[in-house]
């Protein structure tokens, strides 16, 4: 029997010619597209324009590999942790975050992940694959439509901040970007979208020479090499000198105002010495910077630092006239905050 292929790998332009070989007219192509992307159509009996026949014709030559939504867990916040079920029978989660200002979605773009941060559960997981750019753009949908559903009102926000590390995903990444952004889908706009990295400076600079158009953070945690060696082995080839560098080529490039994100942990990066170790860096480039609250998990070394100890940290960088914001955690009770991913799904292990 023929491999179906998977309909959604192909760009327009490969799926006119598949549609074309089939004895079909190019146009049905943009019919097929328009609903698998704009439409959003995960099922080919969906195509209600199309003829039964040609559905038919579709079905037995192509596959729709959509997520499925095997489990929902509320917090007492309102946010919501989702598992996603993949065609491989592989887990990711994505978050829906509520706040007073806005809705945001927060994505996964790989099964697991390789870099081994010490404070992320994610981390703990070995890496599987990267998502394809349908899988990533799936959970954009199903997280807005359970938004709309459950609360009345559509995301606002994307954060690619889930399981994975965006830029080892550089090219699904930029596509589902392109899927989410373009009239042809979602229509959203990049300036809603914030790509959240560990740091890997070859792919900022690329970041930068492909003119991104949405928002950039890096998770710096620690300004000085030593102490983000620790806790993010990622940096013993992607040192604070190099990222600097990039983020300030980016800068230039793109126009936008990357955000540093800091988790400060109790006894290691929390004292006003490292605050000025972070100015230095924040300084080289317009920048904001998001304090994060830590968020344990299991078998974790590090603990969130004292409330005073965090006030004092952001008044410190605000007398230096850094624009500064602390962000407070939101579903904790249910392991859905930052860097908590996939700490107790069994499924996702």
């Amino acid at each position: 029997m023929k491999k179906k292929i998977d309909i959604r790998q192909l760009s327009l332009e490969q799926l006119t010619d598949e549609i074309v070989k089939l004895g079909e007219k190019p146009y049905r192509a943009k019919q097929v597209h328009q609903w698998l992307w704009k439409k959003r159509a995960i099922d080919f009996d969906q195509m209600t324009n199309l003829s039964k026949s040609f559905r038919k014709l579709i079905e037995n030559n192509f596959i729709i590999n959509a997520l499925v939504l095997s489990e929902a867990q509320i917090s007492s916040d309102k946010t919501i942790k989702n598992a996603f079920l993949l065609a491989d029978n592989s887990v990711i989660e994505g978050v829906l975050i509520p706040t007073k200002k806005r809705m945001t979605a927060c994505v996964s773009v790989q099964v697991g992940c390789s870099l081994d941060c010490a404070f992320c559960a994610t981390g703990k997981l070995k890496r599987v694959r990267n998502l394809n750019a349908d899988e990533i753009y799936d959970q954009v949908v199903m997280i807005n439509d359970q938004s709309q559903k459950e609360y009345s009102i559509p995301i606002s926000n994307i954060v690619y901040m889930g399981m994975g590390e965006p830029l080892l995903n550089y090219k699904n990444v930029l596509l589902s970007v392109d899927r989410i952004t373009s009239e042809d889908g979602l229509g959203m706009s990049a300036k809603r979208i914030t790509i959240s990295t560990a740091g890997i400076y070859k792919k900022i600079i690329s970041l930068a020479d492909d003119k991104v158009k949405f928002n950039l953070a890096l998770s710096l945690h620690a300004a000085n090499d030593e102490k983000r060696n620790k806790i993010m082995p990622i940096n013993e080839s992607n040192s604070l000198n190099s990222l600097k560098e990039a983020m300030i080529y980016f800068s230039e490039m793109t126009g936008t105002r990357p955000t540093l994100e800091y988790i400060i942990f109790k006894d290691f990066n929390d004292e006003i010495s490292d605050a000025e170790e972070l100015v230095q860096f924040a300084k080289s480039f317009p920048s904001k910077i998001n304090i994060i609250e830590y968020n344990s998990i299991d078998e974790g070394k590090y603990q969130q630092a004292t409330v005073k100890k965090v006030d004092a940290f952001a008044s410190y960088l605000e007398s230096k006239n850094l624009i500064v914001n602390i962000r407070r955690s939101r579903g904790k009770d249910i392991d859905a905050a930052c860097g908590q991913l996939a700490n107790k799904n069994e499924l996702a292990r």
